[in-house]
């Protein structure tokens, strides 16, 4: 024992300078924190014993409270010790501005978001790229800060209505987000009138201005009316409202007529048997199966996919404007497509009975749906067949129709591509459809909820097949020095930390995650889907899981795709509605001509434009759904609804009302028949004097109170007939912890 404790003497006299380097890489980044394998990595620590090393001098820091252990193993430099100097550091983030006119920025280099009060925002909007100054760290305090300087606009056009008041004009604006309104000078008005929508441009902002001016670029109409309000949504996320000119006189000129010189240069799958399968509105059909069965006894699937790079050529105005727009957006009455009509529903829509071009995977498969051979090419097609998936369905669950047998044995071969693709640690992320049935002007006189059933599947099942095995011929080295440049639809792992804060939220709720490895953590996500059916938490859990993985992109440097459990993926499938669809298309033609490898940086920002653009259309389509569902409860005022308590705030419960989908809030300021307070850990709010509580999850039935449709926002109130419980026996304990 006292040779042991001899030698750790002088291990630890000779480590003296690594110890003050390890301090050095926590004090000079007193806003981020670190594990033992982050440290050793950024000092170059690569050996077992070296790695040890540093772990002691963390273990020896944390004991003298030089570090802070955050959580299970992550270290913060101890915000006391700096509680002398005044932090000069500055950092550039994103605004997150809210409602109230406080602000969050999120910081690529911090781990958490700085905190901006209302007071030190500046003249910096939602989505600004800005220049933050931090404040001191002080001990139990967020990380905050002023924001000292706008650096760049996230967008300088807002919609809303126009109010005239005198000699004096206002653009109100739509956007929660937007904290003040903006100024505009009457002979900016442009013809608007008071009460109007209309589009506004941010001209200036002075120093000393509360409010920035503007001018009125374009009057969108009298609000309520629907195309006026789905156009609103549109151009609030800044797509254009119609295609260029140049656009439509180019896409008037493509020829609609086949070549027998372009039919030669493909083969031929006319004569074999062919269907797209759809949903029963769909008009853009860039998608087709065929099936037929070789000498071999085996299958051969194509996977047949619309030829639009044959059709739009780069630099074109049709190209160039497909790639400013990036994918077409789907709103709850309407699709605004990514190519004008005369491309994505006529000449590249694989309509049946129709000759069409197509790029194609082939694939030759036996029973089990194992792939013994691909082949990648330019071909021509002639559907049989256009499908709803309701008409598939119901061949699926035994009724009759035509080419009923190749559809089951798609189906047979789809269902053993999925349950390999589960077995090898494929996630089942669930999402819900809310689909509305709208009068002649638009209004929704119903909704419902829009089930993924096997008929769905049976078509996405071939082509996340397609896609994967796309990205591996174009990915995988074979013998070269590094693969060629491609676009994947990546999707990285998790962070750990928000995964175990994941599990303990759940585990507060009675159910369990385990994260001890990547097929452990999807076996356990895809029983908690199933644990949820039914259940009220299940919207907001579901929506946390999600927020938990990393983000699906597009991306040149391929890192796989976690939530499918491919280590190569793409996307090659919907070239009609997706501009990286058509991106790889081009690479994969000119790398099968044996092409040598284009440039990685000019396609990274083009796939950073895509991500981009996708995550806008996905919000608008939601906003436009969030429009529906308030302009659905508009007349229903007063009425009441049972609804499953969606989540617990300070303000209040949210609410989910069954079949419409639709969410609201019930304000703590209604429930006035107890002084209610949050108990956050559990989830809940108790009253103080009944115990009458309220929990995630729980059933319950509310009242319409207000429908604000502009904003979006829906507020319920109690049913007055919901008797009161007994007091339970959590309230004097939470009561004492609220004092």
């Amino acid at each position: 024992m006292a040779n042991k404790k001899k030698g750790a003497a002088v291990s630890q006299t000779k480590n003296d300078p690594f110890i003050k380097t390890v301090e050095s890489l926590f004090s000079t980044n007193p806003f981020k924190s670190y594990n033992f394998r982050q440290v050793s990595k950024l000092l170059g620590v690569t050996d077992k014993v070296s790695k040890e090393i540093v772990r002691s001098i963390i273990e020896k820091l944390a004991a003298q409270e030089t570090i802070l252990e955050l959580n299970r193993g992550k270290f913060k430099y101890n915000p006391d010790l700096l509680t002398d100097k005044i932090l000069t550091t500055t950092v550039i983030g994103l605004v997150d501005m809210k409602q109230t006119g406080k602000a969050y920025v999120a910081v690529n280099e911090l781990d958490e978001d700085v905190f901006v009060g209302a007071g030190h925002t500046g003249h910096a909007l939602h989505g600004d790229t800005v220049k933050v100054h931090l404040f001191p760290l002080r001990k139990g305090r967020k990380l905050e800060g002023q924001i000292v300087e706008v650096i760049s606009r996230g967008r300088t056009q807002f919609v809303g209505v126009v109010q005239i008041t005198g000699k004096f004009a206002f653009l109100i604006s739509d956007d929660v987000s937007m904290p003040v309104d903006i100024f505009i000078p009457k002979e900016s008005l442009n013809s608007a009138t008071h009460g109007q929508k209309a589009i506004a441009r941010i001209t200036d902002w002075p120093e000393r201005s509360k409010n920035p001016f503007g001018e009125i670029i374009h009057v969108l109409g009298k609000p309520g009316d629907n195309n006026v309000e789905m156009n609103s949504i549109l151009a609030s996320f800044e797509f254009p409202l119609q295609f260029k000119p140049e656009t439509l006189k180019e896409a008037e000129k493509i020829p609609e007529h086949i070549s027998d010189e372009e039919i030669a240069k493909r083969r031929d799958f006319r004569k074999i048997w062919t269907c797209t399968i759809d949903p029963h509105d769909a008009k853009d059909f860039d998608d087709a199966l065929s099936l037929r069965k070789l000498d071999s006894g085996e299958w051969e699937i194509g996977v047949h996919i619309a030829d639009v790079s044959h059709y739009v050529r780069p630099q074109s105005a049709i190209d160039k404007e497909g790639y400013d727009r990036g994918t077409s957006i789907y709103l709850v009455d309407r699709t605004i497509p990514m190519l004008p009509e005369k491309l994505s529903n006529m000449v590249c829509s694989l309509r049946p009975q129709e000759d069409k071009l197509c790029f194609s995977s082939v694939f030759t498969m036996n029973d089990n749906a194992i792939v013994s051979a691909e082949w990648y090419g330019k071909t021509i097609i002639n559907s049989n067949r256009r499908y709803s998936y309701e008409e598939v369905q119901a061949m699926i669950e035994g009724g009759e129709g035509d080419f009923k047998e190749e559809l089951l044995i798609l189906n047979k071969l789809a269902t053993e591509l999925r349950e390999e693709r589960f077995k090898k640690g494929a996630i089942a992320f669930h999402s819900e459809e809310v689909k509305f049935i709208l009068d002649e002007n638009g209004k929704p006189i119903d909704t419902f909820v829009k089930e993924q059933k096997e008929a769905n599947m049976l078509i996405e099942d071939f082509m996340l097949l397609a896609n994967r095995k796309v990205a591996e011929k174009i990915g995988q080295k074979k013998g070269q020095a590094k693969p060629k440049t491609f676009v994947y639809r990546i999707h990285d792992e998790p962070n750990p930390e928000k995964l175990q804060r994941f599990s303990e939220f759940l585990t507060k709720l009675g159910y369990k995650l385990n994260i001890g490895s990547h097929k452990s953590v999807a076996n356990s996500f895809n029983h908690l889907f199933d644990q949820l059916t039914g259940k009220g938490e299940k919207t907001m859990i579901e929506t946390i899981a999600i927020r938990t993985m990393s983000k699906a992109e597009y991306s040149t440097v391929n890192v796989g795709h976690y939530g499918l459990s491919f280590p190569f993926y793409t996307h090659f499938t919907s070239p009609i509605r997706r501009y990286p669809d058509l991106m790889v298309h081009r690479l994969l033609e000119w790398y099968l001509a044996g092409k040598g490898s284009v440039s990685q940086n000019e396609y990274e920002e083009y796939c950073v434009h895509s991500s981009e653009m996708e995550r806008k259309a996905v919000e608008a389509e939601r906003a436009s759904i969030k429009y529906k569902q308030a302009e659905y409860l508009q007349d229903k005022i007063g009425q009441a609804f049972d609804g499953l308590i969606s989540g617990v705030s300070k303000y209040g419960l949210f609410v989910e009302l069954e079949g419409s989908k639709c969410e609201g809030m019930v304000s703590l300021k209604y429930m006035d028949d107890d002084f209610y307070f949050l108990d956050e850990d559990n989830y809940r709010v108790i009253g103080q004097h009944h115990g009458r509580e309220f929990k995630l999850g729980d059933k319950i039935r509310v009242r319409v109170k207000r429908v604000d449709l502009q904003r979006k926002q829906m507020d319920f109130s109690l049913n007055e007939d919901i008797s009161l419980p007994k007091p339970n026996k959590f309230v004097n304990v939470k009561s004492k912890k609220r004092r």
